[in-house]
C-alpha cells in the first residue's frame, strides 16, 4: 500500500496595499461651497484597486472636522477626498485604505478650516497664495492673478476653488532681485502690462525693483493660456515725480517719496489701477491709493494719465503725461480699475490706509471721461478676512443682473485663528484667496 503524506501550506499574506496624496496639505472653508480637494491613489499588489476601499478613520480635531465630515468619491486607483469644516482651526486626518485580506495602509491630511464668510455660494478660493493684487480675464473663466509679495503670475480656473493651473516666474525676466509689488494689470489685445506700486516699501525705503511697469504677451486663451515675457520700464516713478515738480509740487509726490515716507499714508505715493483711457491703445490712465487729493479725510481719488505708455513699455520712450483727473468716490481712492470693450468701468474703490481690511470699500461705476463724475454701484462687504484689491473684468453695466468678479487680497489675513498671518503660513496650500461675483447692474 501507497501511503501519501499531505502537507497543508499556509496562504499567502496579502500584501500591505498604498495610500498616496497628491498634497498633504488642504485648506477649506466653514460653510464653503465647491472646495478643494485632494486625489488619493491607492494600490495592493495582485488586487484590482477597484476592490480597495478609502474611509477617513480619525480627527485630531473633531471640533474642526470630524471622519463623517470627509467624504471619499470616485472608483479604481484614483478618488477625491473632500471635507465639510465644522469650525475655523486646524485638523490631521487619517486616511485609511483597506485592500483584501483585511490589511491596511494609512496617511495623514492635514487640514486647515478658515471662517465662514459672506456669500459663500458666490466665493471661490485660490489657493497656493495669499496676496493676489491684480488679475486679468485669461478667458473661458480663467484668470491671470498676480502677487504683491512674489513676482510670480499664475492662472486660475475662476469657477473653482483650488490651485494654479500654470504659474510664471518673471523675476528674471524682468531682471529683478526682490518683489516689484505688482498692484495693476490691464489687458490691451493680447499685450498685458502689469506694474508696480511704484512707492517706498512699508518701512520707508526705495526699493528699485517697485519702480517696474513690464508687458507680457499672451497667446491661448483659458486652460490653454501661455505668458511670454515682453518688455519693462523702470523709470516711471522718477517721471512722475519730476513732472509734478515742474506743475508746482501739486500732489506733493517728492516729499511722498522721501527716505523714510512710508506708502500708504494719505499724503504717500502708492500705485495700484491701471487701465486705458476710452478708445485708446496708448493713453493709460495711472490710479493711486495715496495720495488723496487734497490729502485730507474726504479727499479725491487721482489718476494721472500717461499718453505714451505704449512707447513707454515697448522702447523706453520718456513719459508724457495728461491733465490728471480727480475722482469723488466718498473720501476713498483708487484699489483697481477696469474696463470693458464698450468703455464702461468699474473702480474698486478703498482706503489709503495699511490696515483697512475693515475700512469702507465700494464699487464705481464711471465712462472714463475726465470731468464725469462717477457713480457707486454698491458697497463691498468688510466683515470677512482680506481687502478687495482687483476686478477681473467687466460685464455689459447696461443689462440687468449682470456680476462681476472681485479678489482679496488675505495676505494680512488670519485665516485659521492661530494669529499667524496668512502669507506667514508654512505650506502654500494653505495660502489662499478668496474670489466673490456680486451683482454690478
Amino acid at each position: 500500500m501507497l501511503t501519501v503524506a499531505v502537507v497543508n501550506f499556509p496562504a499567502a499574506a496579502a500584501s500591505t496595499p498604498t495610500i498616496k496624496l497628491s498634497a498633504a496639505y488642504l485648506s477649506g472653508a466653514v460653510g464653503a461651497s465647491g472646495d478643494p480637494a485632494v486625489t488619493v491613489t491607492v494600490a495592493q499588489s495582485g488586487t484590482d484597486a477597484s476592490a480597495l476601499t478609502v474611509t477617513a478613520s480619525a480627527s485630531s480635531k473633531t471640533s474642526v472636522a470630524q471622519t463623517g465630515d470627509v467624504t471619499v468619491s470616485g472608483t479604481g486607483a484614483t478618488r477625491t477626498v473632500s471635507v465639510a469644516a465644522r469650525a475655523q482651526g486646524y485638523t490631521d486626518l487619517t486616511l485609511k485604505v483597506t485592500g483584501t485580506g483585511g490589511a491596511t495602509a494609512t496617511t495623514k491630511l492635514h487640514y486647515a478650516a478658515s471662517q465662514a464668510v459672506q456669500n459663500p455660494a458666490d466665493t471661490r478660493y485660490l489657493t497656493g497664495s495669499s496676496d493676489a493684487s491684480a488679475a486679468v480675464d485669461a478667458g473661458g473663466g480663467y484668470v491671470i492673478v498676480a502677487d504683491d509679495e512674489t513676482n510670480v503670475l499664475r492662472l486660475y480656473n475662476g469657477a473653482v476653488s483650488g490651485a494654479p493651473v500654470k504659474t510664471w516666474d518673471m523675476t528674471s525676466k524682468v531682471g529683478a532681485s526682490k518683489e516689484i509689488d505688482i498692484e495693476g494689470a490691464t489687458r490691451v489685445g493680447n499685450l498685458i502690462y502689469w506694474t508696480g506700486s511704484l512707492g517706498n516699501n512699508k518701512d520707508g525705503e526705495y526699493k528699485a525693483d517697485r519702480n517696474t511697469v513690464f508687458t507680457t504677451t499672451v497667446s491661448g486663451s483659458g486652460a490653454a493660456t501661455e505668458l511670454t515675457y515682453a518688455h519693462s520700464y523702470k523709470k516711471l516713478r522718477d517721471k512722475l515725480v519730476a513732472w509734478d515738480e515742474d506743475n508746482g509740487d501739486r500732489y506733493g509726490f517728492k516729499d511722498a517719496t522721501a527716505d523714510g515716507q512710508a506708502p500708504k499714508q494719505i499724503d504717500g505715493f502708492n500705485v495700484e489701477g491701471l487701465e486705458f483711457a476710452p478708445g485708446s491703445t496708448t493713453t493709460a490712465y495711472v490710479g493711486f491709493r495715496a495720495p488723496l487729493v487734497p490729502p485730507a479725510n474726504g479727499g479725491k481719488a487721482l489718476i494721472v494719465p500717461v499718453t505714451n505708455m505704449d512707447k513707454v513699455v515697448a522702447s523706453g520712450s520718456t513719459p508724457a503725461f495728461g491733465t490728471p483727473i480727480e475722482l469723488d468716490l466718498g473720501g476713498l481712492s483708487i484699489r483697481d480699475i477696469r474696463k470693458n470693450a464698450a468703455n464702461q468701468y468699474l473702480i474698486v474703490a478703498g482706503s489709503w490706509a495699511a490696515d483697512d481690511n475693515s475700512d469702507p470699500y465700494a464699487l464705481y461705476r464711471w465712462d472714463g471721461v475726465a470731468g464725469h463724475a462717477p457713480a457707486k454701484v454698491r458697497d463691498l462687504p468688510t466683515t470677512d478676512p482680506g481687502g478687495w484689491e482687483a476686478v477681473v473684468s467687466v460685464p455689459d453695466l447696461t443689462a440687468s443682473g449682470q456680476s462681476a468678479q472681485l479678489i482679496t487680497d488675505n495676505g494680512d489675513a488670519d485665516l485659521y485663528g492661530d494669529g499667524t498671518a496668512a502669507k506667514d503660513l508654512d505650506h502654500d496650500e494653505w495660502k489662499k484667496a478668496r474670489t466673490v461675483r456680486f451683482t454690478v447692474s
